[in-house]
């Protein structure tokens, strides 16, 4: 799907990709992305109730809420993701943002496994949401965590790129299809890699053969790059990026 979705009540348009998440977002004029990181994550029960209060104090709708991260104990079955996905978008229907008729998500999402000292349950790392701005803001986005397998072709494990292969030389491939995917997410919604202000690594494997020719020369390290020592959330996929431009970052 190539175009982009207004979701008035949020104050951002989307870009529709599955029913679990968008593959991207980006503030409507009048609104900035504003990201929140938790200092410590939480359950995703408590860290929701956590965002609707911090929302609510904030003067914010819940329908705000346009982006988040998360944190999972291991990768997913292509079945057991989508179960999971089931429960999680129970609580952005309560909160006016997924359609269960439609099955409509407009909030953007990534959700990795980290390697080492994984958490128990899943957990929420971070969250943003629209706030209103006055002037010439800059454009603000959020382009949902993608590993490299190609979206909009239905299973993960058909399309994965060079599924199976963990080699220096795969790993680079696997990194090249992630990257082609950022760029082709922000140019939906009218960015480039020069607007970024972060972006995020997600892998066990080294990227240090192709941290220089690929991630800094295409302009996806003008700000560094955070390297998250985790897998992305599903079974055989070994490397996944998500990227934003936010103008306001918080400790929560």
């Amino acid at each position: 799907m190539a175009e982009t979705v207004t979701f008035t009540p949020g104050g951002y348009r989307y870009l529709p990709f599955r029913f679990q998440y968008s593959s991207g977002v980006a503030a409507e004029p009048g609104f900035a992305i504003e990201r929140m990181t938790l200092r410590r994550p939480l359950p995703l029960a408590q860290g929701f109730a956590a965002v609707e209060a911090y929302l609510a104090r904030a003067g914010r709708p819940a329908t705000a809420f346009c982006a988040c991260e998360l944190r999972s104990p291991a990768q997913f079955t292509e079945a057991g993701f989508i179960a999971f996905n089931e429960h999680y978008c129970q609580t952005l229907a309560r909160w006016g943002i997924y359609d269960p008729d439609t099955r409509i998500n407009p909030v953007a999402r990534s959700n990795v496994c980290p390697e080492i000292e994984p958490p128990s349950e899943p957990m929420l790392y971070a969250f943003s949401y629209t706030a209103p701005v006055s002037g010439n803001e800059s454009g603000t986005f959020v382009i949902a965590g993608s590993g490299e397998a190609p979206g909009g072709k239905g299973d993960y494990g058909a399309h994965i790129v060079r599924r199976g292969e963990t080699s220096a030389d795969a790993i680079a491939d696997k990194a090249r299809a992630v990257l082609g995917e950022m760029e082709r997410r922000m140019g939906l919604l009218g960015f480039a890699w020069e607007a970024t202000t972060a972006a995020h690594v997600y892998t066990v494997h080294d990227i240090h053969e192709f941290l220089g020719p690929e991630i800094v020369r295409r302009g996806a390290a003008r700000n560094g790059t955070t390297w998250f020592y985790a897998r992305p959330p599903v079974i055989e996929l070994e490397f996944e990026m998500d990227t934003r431009s936010v103008l306001l970052e918080r400790v929560f």
